[in-house]
């Protein structure tokens, strides 16, 4: 049974012992502050960046398909456009009708801005045409208003949702439901606003993704009949295909890309990306960092053991008299041992807590500068603070062991 008043006793005496060698003691603390500042910055950002991955690939939809329009020069694609017309909702209707693993779809295309305002403010907004069940599709939701109808695209209706930094640019006010906006030389009427998302990456595994926040909606059918497209750009830019429970993505995207490949004449003018490959291979990297910085965090905190066993080996040279009149005032080989682990431990928890500080203020850091999300997690806190303390109780190990066995007589006899 631990005597918390010798426990307590023996803390204050290795503050004391502290305070009597500062700079010794600053050096010492050294490899436990930057180990453990560094497990708690790297599992700060890692995590932050596993949830915005995930946040992202849920905006793609995990059991979705996405094929994206390849762009090419000029020169390129009037020889494409020789074999094939590109990416079109015939392609669309050919996958749904002849693959019985694909549920519903969403298509767009981007509409080229030339000029943008409303009678209260402009914007540099991106325009974007869509099918009514786009936002469904890609996890995104309305704050306020309402979604495009199936009669918006049929009827060719000028009516557009805007992101919620398209919105606060074009209507300062606030009030931009009902309110018109003239998008190139056409008036449109918004009918909805979609929820702030804070989006902070743009691409994830080299796949652009978001951009939500600055765009405006507008329905496809109403894009592809009122306003003008190069002959030569593909009818679509890309299509999201929501795929059936139980599929495999990979096995679905090969078929899928079997299809467009005899439709498009065997011309490679699209590219198929798949929202859970890519959540693997963000997984399998983001592993590898955390591998990589906990081995540098790990070297640290080594480091810092090492360190406190050469001051407490020290410390035992240095108090060699002391431990013999304890020894010979009855002190037990158990309470010398005793002393000394308390005293690394000290050390150990002091350099973990300015440490678990110094980790809080890196990851701040580089979330503002590098423009990274964090999270903090409780695991983080608990795993580095507790590897500080087991690698200082270990190190401090043998030096209490070594204080311990030490001859009282000898060591009065000591100088």
């Amino acid at each position: 049974m631990i005597d918390w008043n010798n426990y307590i006793k023996g803390v204050q005496h290795a503050l004391v012992e502290m305070q009597h060698h500062k700079l010794r003691t600053f050096l010492t603390l050294l490899g436990m502050v930057f180990g453990v500042g560094a497990v708690i910055a790297m599992l700060s950002v890692g995590e932050g960046a596993e949830k915005e991955a995930l946040k992202m690939i849920e905006s793609m939809g995990v059991n979705n398909i996405v094929v994206n329009a390849r762009e090419f020069d000029n020169e390129t694609l009037k020889t494409v456009r020789e074999h094939s017309l590109g990416l079109t909702l015939s392609d669309v209707h050919s996958a749904k009708e002849t693959l019985p693993f694909i549920g519903n779809w969403t298509a767009e295309k981007k509409v080229k801005v030339f000029g943008l305002f409303s009678f209260s403010g402009q914007s540099d907004a991106t325009v974007s045409a869509v099918t009514e069940n786009c936002f469904e599709l890609s996890s995104l939701s309305l704050i306020s208003g309402k979604n495009f109808t199936s009669a918006d695209n049929k009827e060719y209706k000028q009516v557009a949702i805007l992101g919620p930094e398209t919105a606060r640019s074009l209507f300062p006010s606030g009030n931009a439901l009902e309110q018109p906006i003239k998008i190139n030389h056409q008036w449109y009427t918004v009918i909805g606003i979609l929820s702030d998302k804070h989006e902070v990456k743009s691409k994830i595994q080299g796949v652009k993704m978001g951009g939500e926040r600055n765009t405006i909606f507008i329905p496809l059918g109403t894009a592809l009949k009122k306003m003008q497209f190069d002959k030569l750009e593909d009818k679509l830019d890309s299509v999201k295909f929501e795929l059936i429970n139980g599929v495999n993505p990979n096995q679905a995207a090969q078929a899928l890309k079997h299809l467009l490949d005899r439709r498009h004449n065997g011309e490679q003018d699209f590219d198929i990306v798949v929202p859970a490959v890519l959540l693997a291979q963000h997984q399998r990297t983001q592993q590898i960092f955390n591998i990589v910085m906990a081995c540098v965090a790990g070297i640290s905190l080594l480091v810092g053991g090492i360190g406190i066993m050469n001051i407490m080996l020290a410390t035992i040279l240095e108090r060699t008299v002391e431990i013999g009149l304890l020894r010979a005032l009855g002190a037990k080989k158990s309470d010398i041992a005793m002393q000394f682990l308390i005293e690394s431990s000290v050390i150990s928890a002091t350099g973990g807590i300015i440490g678990m500080i110094l980790g809080f203020l890196i990851a701040i850091v580089i979330s503002s500068v590098a423009d990274w999300p964090v999270a903090w997690s409780l695991f983080s806190i608990v795993i580095s603070f507790g590897m500080c303390m087991l690698i200082g109780v270990g190190f401090g190990y043998y030096p209490a062991k070594r204080a311990a066995e030490l001859d009282p007589i000898v060591a009065l006899q000591r100088d």
